[in-house]
């Protein structure tokens, strides 16, 4: 029984290759649906033996939502271009072990860098993320960002990812910006309701969590600056969704 690679992509040429060639090592086809990239993503992909269906982009859960039509396989691995199997995972897929476990879902544990710097400090590390997934039992949620795997019974795995996200501080803080406004798109949707306090209360709360009790607190100035952002984004979502609120009752 083969796996299925599936990928979501938009303007990808920096990761596209290492992505493709890293699935095919375990996978017997990669499919990469992609949101019009305006660069040489699709020429990548193609040139490298994936098949690229376009799609303008439906969110991070609807758009792996809809990849699933074209997968061949029960098995799914729908890892984001920037992440890549580490060592540790290859005897888990080349003996099919996913087939001999009860188990429809599996988390990996990210390792994060920032260019070559591995983040593993402040809430950064172990940073589980599921990527590989029976569709007959399990499927992404309808999450516009951050979406996770609905399954039966999910395993926590030992295995890593190798998570290349960030070049640059820039980068980071832009990013973690576009994750911020797609958030309050998920807290309109819900119609969640905060307060003025609460974004003082989960900015405090992820400062807390991450210097004190994720280990951030011995590491030096990096562990301040890592933390910072986890607070300072955690206060930004529910502070632009206070603004979103008065806006509306004027």
């Amino acid at each position: 029984m083969g796996v299925s690679g599936l990928v979501i992509t938009f303007n990808e040429e920096k990761h596209i290759e290492k992505c493709i060639k890293g699935l095919q090592k375990v996978c017997d086809e990669v499919i990469i649906i992609d949101s019009h990239s305006q660069d040489k993503t699709v020429e990548i992909a193609t040139s490298l033996g994936a098949t690229v269906i376009s799609q303008p982009f439906l969110g991070d859960g609807p758009q792996r939502s809809f990849g699933l039509q074209f997968c061949k396989n029960e098995w799914i691995l729908n890892v984001d271009t920037d992440e890549f199997l580490d060592d540790d995972c290859y005897p888990f897929f080349e003996k099919k072990e996913y087939l001999q476990l009860p188990y429809d879902a599996y988390s990996f544990k990210r390792r994060n860098f920032l260019k070559d710097k591995e983040i593993n400090f402040a809430d950064w590390y172990p940073d589980y993320a599921c990527r590989f997934f029976n569709r007959n039992t399990a499927h992404p949620s309808v999450h516009l960002v951050h979406q996770r795997i609905v399954a039966t019974n999910l395993k926590k795995s030992n295995m890593h990812l190798l998570h290349y996200a960030w070049g640059s501080f820039h980068q980071l803080i832009a990013k973690k910006n576009q994750y911020t406004d797609w958030q309050v798109e998920e807290f309109i949707k819900k119609e969640k309701k905060v307060n003025a306090f609460s974004p003082v209360i989960h900015g405090v709360t992820a400062f807390f969590k991450a210097y004190f009790l994720k280990k951030g607190i011995f590491h030096g100035i990096d562990g301040v600056t890592f933390s910072l952002i986890q607070s300072f984004f955690s206060y930004m979502k529910y502070a632009k969704m206070l603004e979103v609120q008065r806006q509306r009752n004027k």
